[in-house]
C-alpha cells in the first residue's frame, strides 16, 4: 500500500518538477518536507488562533490543515523512496504493527 502511495506521489512530483524546471536532487527532498512542515505549522496556527487567518473562513483553514498535512504524507513517502528507505520495514519495526 505504502509503495503504490509512493509511486503516486512520485509521479506527480516528477511532473510539477519537470513543468517548473526544479532540479530534486537529494537535498531536495529534505529540504521540501522541511519547508512543508512550516506550512503545516501556518495553518495550525491560524486554526487555532494563533497567526493571521488573511480573510479564510473556519472552513477554508480546515481544509488548509488538511491539505498541507496531505503534503507531509507525501514529501515523507517521496524523501523515503528517493533514500531507498524500507518504511514499511520501518514502521513495523519501530511501531510493532504491521501497515
Amino acid at each position: 500500500m505504502l509503495q503504490r502511495l509512493a509511486d503516486q506521489f512520485e509521479t506527480s512530483s516528477s511532473a510539477y518538477a519537470a513543468a517548473n524546471d526544479i532540479e530534486r536532487d537529494a537535498d531536495w527532498f529534505l529540504l521540501k518536507l522541511q519547508e512543508e512542515m512550516g506550512e503545516l505549522t501556518q495553518a495550525w496556527n491560524r486554526l487555532t488562533g494563533r497567526g493571521r487567518a488573511k480573510g479564510r473562513s473556519p472552513e477554508e483553514m480546515e481544509r488548509d490543515l488538511a491539505d498541507e498535512t496531505a503534503d507531509i504524507l507525501g514529501h515523507v513517502l517521496l524523501f523515503a523512496r528517493r533514500h531507498e528507505v524500507d518504511l514499511a520495514a520501518a514502521i513495523e519495526r519501530k511501531w510493532r504493527f504491521k501497515p
